[in-house]
């Protein structure tokens, strides 16, 4: 294997290991705290059926389907999954807060803006790119 194969699957390994962990804390979060209940009132309020329900999903996807993500299997159906949570997210909560989470702003859509290109550039990992880079 090229040194460049290699630390191109280490990088993928690394990216697709720390999300794992940041998705699966928010989930184990969530679930521990019971904080599931409270958003799944926020979805019912917003008009979702079963809004308990949809929380819940949501909270044990990101449990369950996380060391799936850090192995790398099942990686475009995991992270399709992964993306249109966080891109409902966005829409609904995070847009009408502008761009930034913190400093110049608060709970904007950059975090879930770099949650979903790194979920895209690691669940379809087969697109060609150019191997150098273009000026």
């Amino acid at each position: 294997m090229s040194s460049m194969k290699s630390r191109e699957e280490l990088s993928f390994i690394l990216l697709r290991t720390i999300l794992g962990i940041i998705i699966a804390s928010h989930g184990w979060h969530r679930l521990l705290t019971g904080g599931y209940e409270p958003f799944g009132g926020w979805l019912t309020g917003q008009g979702f059926p079963f809004g308990l329900s949809i929380a819940l999903g949501i909270t044990l996807f990101e449990v369950i389907g996380s060391p799936f993500l850090v192995m790398g299997k099942k990686l475009p159906y995991i992270c399709t999954a992964y993306i249109v949570i966080y891109f409902t997210g966005l829409v609904l909560v995070h847009f009408q807060h502008g761009w930034f989470v913190v400093g110049s702003g608060s709970n904007g859509i950059e975090y879930s803006v770099l949650l979903i290109a790194s979920l895209f550039c690691i669940g379809y990992p087969k697109i060609k790119t150019p191997t150098e880079p273009v000026l």
